[in-house]
């Protein structure tokens, strides 16, 4: 087996733990926010961050192991850039919509008018 540089082993260790801070961190700040649309940023941010930094650390890892640049995990990050503030985004349209229906009173109106049918006469 390969013996690893220490500054390598400290690096991906760094990387690992600051993305298990990352989990810790919003999962305090999903208990503590009163709202949904609150609730909803922490997870959503930390997940991204977290993904990051297992990111870095496997491709550093794996690229001193191999002593080539190993490059494939970019597209699981890539992925989850993409898929992560989409799936954030849908479903606060869906609260939104949903609290609209309830007729919630703090809830913002609609940017556009709804459409009316036509009329037949």
């Amino acid at each position: 087996m390969n013996q690893l540089p220490l500054w390598v082993e400290a690096a991906v260790a760094a990387l690992l733990v600051l993305s298990g801070l990352f989990v810790v961190i919003s999962a305090f700040g999903f208990l503590r926010l009163p709202d949904f649309f609150l609730r909803m940023h922490p997870p959503a941010l930390a997940y991204t961050f977290g993904s990051w930094c297992v990111t870095l650390a496997s491709i550093l890892y794996f690229s001193m192991i191999e002593s080539r640049p190993v490059l494939h995990p970019w597209l699981i990050i890539i992925m989850l850039s993409i898929t992560v503030p989409v799936t954030t985004l849908l479903l606060a349209r869906v609260a939104l919509f949903r609290r609209r229906a309830a007729g919630a009173a703090d809830t913002p109106p609609p940017l556009t008018p709804p459409a009316t049918a036509p009329r037949r006469t």
